[in-house]
Protein backbone atom coordinates (compact mmCIF):
# COMPACT_ATOMS: atom_id res chain seq x y z
CA UNK A 1 0.00 0.00 0.00
CA UNK A 2 0.67 3.72 -0.68
CA UNK A 3 1.19 6.67 1.83
CA UNK A 4 -2.51 7.47 2.93
CA UNK A 5 -3.53 10.45 4.80
CA UNK A 6 -6.85 9.57 7.32
CA UNK A 7 -8.95 12.34 8.93
CA UNK A 8 -10.29 10.52 11.94
CA UNK A 9 -13.12 12.46 14.07
CA UNK A 10 -14.27 10.86 17.07
CA UNK A 11 -17.66 12.51 18.47
CA UNK A 12 -20.01 11.96 21.00
CA UNK A 13 -19.26 12.81 24.82
CA UNK A 14 -17.35 11.46 27.15
CA UNK A 15 -15.13 8.35 27.01
CA UNK A 16 -16.80 5.60 25.56
CA UNK A 17 -16.40 6.40 21.76
CA UNK A 18 -12.88 7.48 21.44
CA UNK A 19 -11.26 4.35 23.63
CA UNK A 20 -12.70 2.09 20.58
CA UNK A 21 -11.41 4.72 18.04
CA UNK A 22 -7.73 4.01 19.20
CA UNK A 23 -8.04 0.97 19.89
CA UNK A 24 -9.64 0.65 15.26
CA UNK A 25 -6.25 3.14 14.82
CA UNK A 26 -4.08 0.96 16.39
CA UNK A 27 -5.33 -2.10 14.20
CA UNK A 28 -5.74 0.40 11.15
CA UNK A 29 -1.51 1.27 11.53
CA UNK A 30 -0.95 -1.92 11.87
CA UNK A 31 -1.97 -2.86 9.26
CA UNK A 32 -0.29 -0.46 6.91
CA UNK A 33 2.36 1.24 8.22
CA UNK A 34 2.57 4.31 5.89
CA UNK A 35 -0.78 5.48 6.79
CA UNK A 36 -1.35 8.99 8.50
CA UNK A 37 -4.19 9.80 10.98
CA UNK A 38 -4.85 13.25 12.33
CA UNK A 39 -7.86 13.76 14.75
CA UNK A 40 -10.75 15.51 15.43
CA UNK A 41 -12.09 15.35 19.18
CA UNK A 42 -13.32 17.54 21.94
CA UNK A 43 -13.68 17.63 25.75
CA UNK A 44 -12.29 14.50 27.58
CA UNK A 45 -12.16 12.17 24.36
CA UNK A 46 -9.40 15.41 22.92
CA UNK A 47 -7.36 14.97 26.16
CA UNK A 48 -7.14 11.27 26.50
CA UNK A 49 -5.75 11.32 22.73
CA UNK A 50 -3.59 14.14 23.71
CA UNK A 51 -1.86 12.14 26.51
CA UNK A 52 -1.12 9.59 24.14
CA UNK A 53 0.62 11.85 21.74
CA UNK A 54 -1.91 11.84 18.91
CA UNK A 55 -1.53 14.87 16.43
CA UNK A 56 -5.00 17.37 15.45
CA UNK A 57 -5.65 19.50 13.01
CA UNK A 58 -5.53 23.09 14.06
CA UNK A 59 -9.26 23.63 13.33
CA UNK A 60 -9.95 21.78 16.40
CA UNK A 61 -10.00 24.41 18.69
CA UNK A 62 -13.13 25.80 16.61
CA UNK A 63 -14.79 22.34 16.51
CA UNK A 64 -17.94 22.51 19.12
CA UNK A 65 -17.66 20.38 21.94
CA UNK A 66 -21.07 18.56 22.38
CA UNK A 67 -20.03 18.04 26.12
CA UNK A 68 -20.74 21.64 26.78
CA UNK A 69 -24.47 21.26 26.24
CA UNK A 70 -24.73 18.01 27.75
CA UNK A 71 -23.28 19.03 30.70
CA UNK A 72 -25.88 22.71 30.76
CA UNK A 73 -28.81 20.00 30.33
CA UNK A 74 -27.98 17.80 33.26
CA UNK A 75 -30.30 17.38 35.80
CA UNK A 76 -28.41 15.70 38.70
CA UNK A 77 -28.26 11.81 37.83
CA UNK A 78 -30.22 12.57 34.76
CA UNK A 79 -29.61 14.08 30.95
CA UNK A 80 -32.55 15.87 29.35
CA UNK A 81 -31.91 14.69 25.73
CA UNK A 82 -34.28 17.03 24.28
CA UNK A 83 -32.68 20.26 25.89
CA UNK A 84 -29.45 18.57 24.66
CA UNK A 85 -30.14 18.27 21.31
CA UNK A 86 -31.91 21.89 20.97
CA UNK A 87 -28.82 23.47 22.80
CA UNK A 88 -26.16 21.72 20.56
CA UNK A 89 -28.07 22.53 17.18
CA UNK A 90 -26.08 25.84 16.55
CA UNK A 91 -22.52 23.82 17.15
CA UNK A 92 -23.65 20.91 15.14
CA UNK A 93 -24.64 23.36 12.40
CA UNK A 94 -21.06 25.06 12.82
CA UNK A 95 -19.13 21.76 12.62
CA UNK A 96 -20.65 21.07 8.87
CA UNK A 97 -19.14 24.88 7.85
CA UNK A 98 -15.92 24.08 9.32
CA UNK A 99 -15.86 21.01 8.17
CA UNK A 100 -16.34 21.56 4.72
CA UNK A 101 -13.85 24.75 5.18
CA UNK A 102 -11.23 21.59 6.15
CA UNK A 103 -11.44 19.59 3.01
CA UNK A 104 -11.01 23.03 1.09
CA UNK A 105 -7.55 23.55 2.79
CA UNK A 106 -6.79 19.98 3.49
CA UNK A 107 -6.17 16.80 1.36
CA UNK A 108 -7.50 13.28 2.77
CA UNK A 109 -7.85 10.08 1.67
CA UNK A 110 -10.20 8.97 3.56
CA UNK A 111 -12.55 10.43 6.63
CA UNK A 112 -13.55 8.35 9.71
CA UNK A 113 -16.33 9.75 11.99
CA UNK A 114 -17.68 7.86 14.79
CA UNK A 115 -20.71 9.04 15.84
CA UNK A 116 -20.33 12.23 14.28
CA UNK A 117 -23.84 12.62 13.27
CA UNK A 118 -23.53 15.85 11.37
CA UNK A 119 -20.32 15.16 9.44
CA UNK A 120 -22.50 12.04 8.13
CA UNK A 121 -25.69 14.28 7.29
CA UNK A 122 -23.38 16.37 5.27
CA UNK A 123 -22.07 13.52 3.43
CA UNK A 124 -25.46 12.17 2.83
CA UNK A 125 -26.80 15.46 1.35
CA UNK A 126 -23.86 16.75 0.13
CA UNK A 127 -23.49 17.19 -3.93
CA UNK A 128 -19.92 18.37 -3.56
CA UNK A 129 -18.12 16.50 -5.86
CA UNK A 130 -14.69 15.05 -4.92
CA UNK A 131 -15.49 14.41 -1.52
CA UNK A 132 -13.15 11.97 -0.15
CA UNK A 133 -14.52 8.06 0.72
CA UNK A 134 -16.27 8.31 3.98
CA UNK A 135 -16.54 5.77 7.06
CA UNK A 136 -19.17 5.73 9.63
CA UNK A 137 -19.07 4.36 12.64
CA UNK A 138 -22.43 3.78 14.83
CA UNK A 139 -23.39 1.47 17.67
CA UNK A 140 -27.57 2.49 17.51
CA UNK A 141 -30.26 2.95 15.07
CA UNK A 142 -33.14 5.66 15.38
CA UNK A 143 -33.95 7.94 18.03
CA UNK A 144 -36.26 7.48 20.94
CA UNK A 145 -38.28 9.45 23.08
CA UNK A 146 -37.76 10.12 26.40
CA UNK A 147 -40.85 11.75 28.00
CA UNK A 148 -44.79 11.69 26.57
CA UNK A 149 -43.98 15.61 25.46
CA UNK A 150 -45.46 15.97 22.16
CA UNK A 151 -42.43 18.55 20.73
CA UNK A 152 -40.41 15.74 21.80
CA UNK A 153 -42.24 13.37 20.28
CA UNK A 154 -42.55 15.50 16.56
CA UNK A 155 -39.02 16.36 16.93
CA UNK A 156 -37.57 12.59 16.94
CA UNK A 157 -39.88 11.77 14.37
CA UNK A 158 -38.44 14.29 12.13
CA UNK A 159 -35.14 13.16 13.04
CA UNK A 160 -35.88 8.96 12.72
CA UNK A 161 -37.78 10.10 8.76
CA UNK A 162 -34.19 11.77 7.73
CA UNK A 163 -32.30 8.87 9.00
CA UNK A 164 -35.01 5.97 7.83
CA UNK A 165 -34.30 8.06 4.55
CA UNK A 166 -30.62 8.78 4.71
CA UNK A 167 -28.28 6.88 2.18
CA UNK A 168 -30.35 7.46 -1.11
CA UNK A 169 -27.56 10.44 -2.26
CA UNK A 170 -24.52 8.42 -0.99
CA UNK A 171 -21.98 6.59 -3.71
CA UNK A 172 -19.96 3.90 -3.29
CA UNK A 173 -17.54 5.84 -1.30
CA UNK A 174 -20.06 5.67 1.82
CA UNK A 175 -19.83 3.14 4.73
CA UNK A 176 -21.31 2.49 7.59
CA UNK A 177 -19.91 0.16 10.48
CA UNK A 178 -22.36 -0.62 13.11
CA UNK A 179 -20.28 -1.66 16.94
CA UNK A 180 -22.01 -4.70 17.93
CA UNK A 181 -24.34 -7.77 16.11
CA UNK A 182 -27.63 -7.55 13.79
CA UNK A 183 -29.38 -8.34 17.10
CA UNK A 184 -29.01 -5.39 18.62
CA UNK A 185 -31.07 -3.09 16.27
CA UNK A 186 -34.77 -3.47 17.24
CA UNK A 187 -37.09 -5.29 14.71
CA UNK A 188 -39.40 -2.10 15.37
CA UNK A 189 -40.33 0.51 12.48
CA UNK A 190 -38.40 4.36 13.24
CA UNK A 191 -41.16 5.64 13.77
CA UNK A 192 -45.38 5.75 12.48
CA UNK A 193 -45.58 5.03 8.52
CA UNK A 194 -41.59 4.58 8.28
CA UNK A 195 -39.43 2.13 7.72
CA UNK A 196 -37.99 -0.92 10.13
CA UNK A 197 -34.76 -0.26 11.55
CA UNK A 198 -33.33 -3.95 11.14
CA UNK A 199 -34.16 -3.59 7.17
CA UNK A 200 -32.39 -0.31 6.99
CA UNK A 201 -29.56 -1.59 8.58
CA UNK A 202 -28.88 -5.13 6.62
CA UNK A 203 -29.48 -2.92 3.76
CA UNK A 204 -26.51 -0.16 4.96
CA UNK A 205 -24.63 -1.40 7.63
CA UNK A 206 -21.50 -3.91 7.83
CA UNK A 207 -22.01 -5.43 11.39
CA UNK A 208 -17.89 -5.33 12.51
CA UNK A 209 -18.44 -7.25 16.32
CA UNK A 210 -17.93 -5.44 19.79
CA UNK A 211 -14.54 -3.44 20.16
CA UNK A 212 -12.69 -4.29 23.42
CA UNK A 213 -8.98 -3.48 24.81
CA UNK A 214 -8.32 -6.90 25.73
CA UNK A 215 -8.45 -10.63 25.38
CA UNK A 216 -11.35 -11.92 26.59
CA UNK A 217 -9.69 -14.87 29.21
CA UNK A 218 -6.22 -12.26 29.41
CA UNK A 219 -7.48 -12.39 33.66
CA UNK A 220 -8.21 -15.69 34.40
CA UNK A 221 -5.69 -15.45 37.23
CA UNK A 222 -7.73 -13.39 39.17
CA UNK A 223 -5.79 -13.70 41.83
CA UNK A 224 -2.56 -12.11 40.62
CA UNK A 225 -3.93 -10.03 38.83
CA UNK A 226 -5.12 -8.49 42.49
CA UNK A 227 -1.99 -8.34 43.97
CA UNK A 228 -0.21 -6.66 40.82
CA UNK A 229 -3.36 -4.22 40.77
CA UNK A 230 -2.48 -3.60 45.07
CA UNK A 231 -5.66 -5.46 46.32
CA UNK A 232 -5.89 -7.44 49.28
CA UNK A 233 -8.55 -10.55 49.77
CA UNK A 234 -11.02 -8.19 50.93
CA UNK A 235 -14.22 -8.13 48.83
CA UNK A 236 -13.87 -5.70 46.48
CA UNK A 237 -16.48 -3.39 44.86
CA UNK A 238 -15.32 -1.18 42.09
CA UNK A 239 -17.78 1.85 41.10
CA UNK A 240 -17.33 4.24 38.34
CA UNK A 241 -19.01 7.46 37.29
CA UNK A 242 -18.08 7.43 33.41
CA UNK A 243 -16.22 9.97 31.18
CA UNK A 244 -18.98 12.84 31.90
CA UNK A 245 -19.62 14.66 35.49
CA UNK A 246 -23.21 13.43 35.60
CA UNK A 247 -21.88 10.12 37.42
CA UNK A 248 -20.97 11.86 40.40
CA UNK A 249 -24.19 11.55 42.05
CA UNK A 250 -23.91 7.70 41.76
CA UNK A 251 -20.22 7.88 43.16
CA UNK A 252 -21.72 9.61 46.16
CA UNK A 253 -24.44 7.17 46.53
CA UNK A 254 -22.04 4.49 46.39
CA UNK A 255 -19.81 6.16 48.99
CA UNK A 256 -22.68 6.41 51.55
CA UNK A 257 -23.47 2.52 51.18
CA UNK A 258 -20.41 1.50 52.46
CA UNK A 259 -20.65 1.63 56.27
CA UNK A 260 -24.06 -0.20 55.67
CA UNK A 261 -22.01 -3.18 53.36
CA UNK A 262 -19.53 -3.16 56.16
CA UNK A 263 -22.80 -3.91 59.08
CA UNK A 264 -23.61 -6.45 56.95
CA UNK A 265 -20.18 -8.43 55.09
CA UNK A 266 -17.76 -7.24 57.85
CA UNK A 267 -14.33 -6.61 56.02
CA UNK A 268 -14.47 -4.44 52.39
CA UNK A 269 -12.38 -2.89 49.91
CA UNK A 270 -14.70 -0.53 48.08
CA UNK A 271 -13.25 1.66 45.24
CA UNK A 272 -14.65 4.73 43.53
CA UNK A 273 -13.25 5.84 40.07
CA UNK A 274 -14.21 9.21 38.92
CA UNK A 275 -13.13 9.57 35.51
CA UNK A 276 -11.67 12.41 33.08
CA UNK A 277 -14.33 15.06 34.11
CA UNK A 278 -14.30 14.66 38.01
CA UNK A 279 -11.51 15.17 40.44
CA UNK A 280 -11.48 13.06 43.91
CA UNK A 281 -11.89 16.38 45.71
CA UNK A 282 -15.59 16.56 44.01
CA UNK A 283 -16.38 13.45 46.28
CA UNK A 284 -16.95 13.42 49.72
CA UNK A 285 -15.94 9.42 50.54
CA UNK A 286 -16.51 8.01 53.93
CA UNK A 287 -13.40 6.47 55.48
CA UNK A 288 -12.08 3.26 54.25
CA UNK A 289 -13.79 3.94 50.91
CA UNK A 290 -10.74 4.69 47.98
CA UNK A 291 -11.30 7.66 45.92
CA UNK A 292 -9.36 7.49 42.29
CA UNK A 293 -9.15 10.04 38.83
CA UNK A 294 -9.16 8.84 35.76
CA UNK A 295 -7.45 5.17 36.02
CA UNK A 296 -6.26 4.43 32.27
CA UNK A 297 -6.59 0.81 32.78
CA UNK A 298 -10.02 0.68 34.01
CA UNK A 299 -11.26 -2.98 32.87
CA UNK A 300 -8.41 -4.53 34.79
CA UNK A 301 -9.63 -3.33 38.05
CA UNK A 302 -12.95 -4.43 36.78
CA UNK A 303 -12.15 -7.66 36.11
CA UNK A 304 -10.11 -7.75 39.74
CA UNK A 305 -13.44 -6.90 41.31
CA UNK A 306 -15.96 -9.29 43.06
CA UNK A 307 -18.87 -6.93 41.75
CA UNK A 308 -19.14 -3.38 39.90
CA UNK A 309 -21.24 -1.03 40.23
CA UNK A 310 -21.59 1.60 36.92
CA UNK A 311 -23.55 3.68 35.11
CA UNK A 312 -25.37 1.80 31.98
CA UNK A 313 -22.49 3.35 29.03
CA UNK A 314 -22.07 0.72 26.31
CA UNK A 315 -18.04 0.53 26.52
CA UNK A 316 -18.08 -0.34 30.41
CA UNK A 317 -21.05 -2.41 30.62
CA UNK A 318 -19.46 -4.23 27.40
CA UNK A 319 -16.09 -4.79 29.07
CA UNK A 320 -17.92 -6.31 32.24
CA UNK A 321 -20.01 -9.07 29.96
CA UNK A 322 -16.66 -9.90 28.37
CA UNK A 323 -15.43 -10.38 31.79
CA UNK A 324 -18.07 -12.49 33.19
CA UNK A 325 -18.22 -10.00 36.15
CA UNK A 326 -21.48 -9.56 38.31
CA UNK A 327 -22.47 -5.84 37.95
CA UNK A 328 -25.16 -3.08 38.70
CA UNK A 329 -25.66 -0.62 36.39
CA UNK A 330 -27.80 2.42 36.81
CA UNK A 331 -28.71 3.92 33.00
CA UNK A 332 -28.32 7.80 32.98
CA UNK A 333 -32.21 9.07 33.25
CA UNK A 334 -33.36 10.64 30.25
CA UNK A 335 -30.45 9.18 27.98
CA UNK A 336 -32.06 6.95 25.39
CA UNK A 337 -29.15 4.93 24.72
CA UNK A 338 -28.57 3.81 28.27
CA UNK A 339 -32.34 3.81 28.75
CA UNK A 340 -33.30 1.64 25.94
CA UNK A 341 -30.43 0.11 23.55
CA UNK A 342 -27.83 -0.93 25.69
CA UNK A 343 -30.30 -2.47 28.20
CA UNK A 344 -31.69 -4.58 24.95
CA UNK A 345 -27.86 -5.28 24.55
CA UNK A 346 -27.20 -6.58 28.16
CA UNK A 347 -30.58 -8.40 28.23
CA UNK A 348 -29.89 -10.75 25.56
CA UNK A 349 -26.48 -11.33 26.51
CA UNK A 350 -28.04 -11.84 30.55
CA UNK A 351 -25.59 -9.72 31.90
CA UNK A 352 -25.91 -7.16 34.54
CA UNK A 353 -28.61 -6.12 37.00
CA UNK A 354 -30.39 -3.12 36.42
CA UNK A 355 -31.12 -0.60 38.58
CA UNK A 356 -32.36 3.18 39.25
CA UNK A 357 -31.06 5.80 40.43
CA UNK A 358 -34.13 7.51 41.46
CA UNK A 359 -35.41 4.44 43.26
CA UNK A 360 -32.53 3.43 44.66
CA UNK A 361 -31.34 4.81 48.29
CA UNK A 362 -28.15 3.69 50.15
CA UNK A 363 -29.94 0.91 51.82
CA UNK A 364 -31.20 -0.70 48.56
CA UNK A 365 -27.77 -0.62 46.84
CA UNK A 366 -25.94 -2.38 49.87
CA UNK A 367 -28.53 -4.37 50.32
CA UNK A 368 -28.27 -5.32 46.25
CA UNK A 369 -24.73 -5.31 46.45
CA UNK A 370 -24.42 -8.09 49.34
CA UNK A 371 -26.87 -10.36 47.18
CA UNK A 372 -24.68 -10.55 43.76
CA UNK A 373 -21.16 -9.89 45.27
CA UNK A 374 -18.96 -12.43 44.70
CA UNK A 375 -21.96 -14.15 42.09
CA UNK A 376 -21.08 -16.68 39.66
CA UNK A 377 -21.85 -15.29 36.19
CA UNK A 378 -21.52 -16.79 32.68
CA UNK A 379 -22.96 -14.41 29.97
CA UNK A 380 -23.47 -15.22 26.17
CA UNK A 381 -20.79 -15.50 24.11
CA UNK A 382 -20.08 -11.67 22.91
CA UNK A 383 -17.53 -11.13 19.05
CA UNK A 384 -14.69 -9.38 20.51
CA UNK A 385 -12.54 -9.15 17.36
CA UNK A 386 -14.36 -5.64 16.03
CA UNK A 387 -11.43 -3.20 16.09
CA UNK A 388 -9.83 -5.51 13.67
CA UNK A 389 -12.64 -5.53 11.52
CA UNK A 390 -13.13 -2.00 11.34
CA UNK A 391 -9.58 -1.66 10.26
CA UNK A 392 -9.57 -4.16 7.77
CA UNK A 393 -12.62 -2.63 5.67
CA UNK A 394 -11.19 1.08 6.38
CA UNK A 395 -8.03 0.16 4.64
CA UNK A 396 -9.98 -1.94 2.12
CA UNK A 397 -11.88 1.61 1.18
CA UNK A 398 -8.59 3.48 0.97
Amino acid sequence: MGNYRILYISGSIGLGHVTRDILIADEIRHGCDTVDIVWIATGPAKRFLEARGERFLPEVERYYDPNTAAQSAAQGPALNLFQYGSRAGKGWLSNIALFEEILKEHSFDLVVADEAYEISYFYGRSKRPGLPPFVEIIDFIGFEPMSNRISERVTLWIMNRVWSKSGRRRGNGYRTLFVGERGDVPDERFGLFLRGKRAYADKRCVFIGYVIGFRPGEFEDREALRRRLGYGKKPLVVCTSGGTAVGAELLRLCGKSHPLLRERLGELEMVLVCGPALSPEDIDAPAGVSVKGFVPKLYEHLAACDLAVVQGGGGTTLELTVLHRPFLYFPLEGHFEQQYHIPRRLDRHGAGIRMSYRTTDAETLAETICTHIGEHVHYGPVPAEGARHAAEIILASL
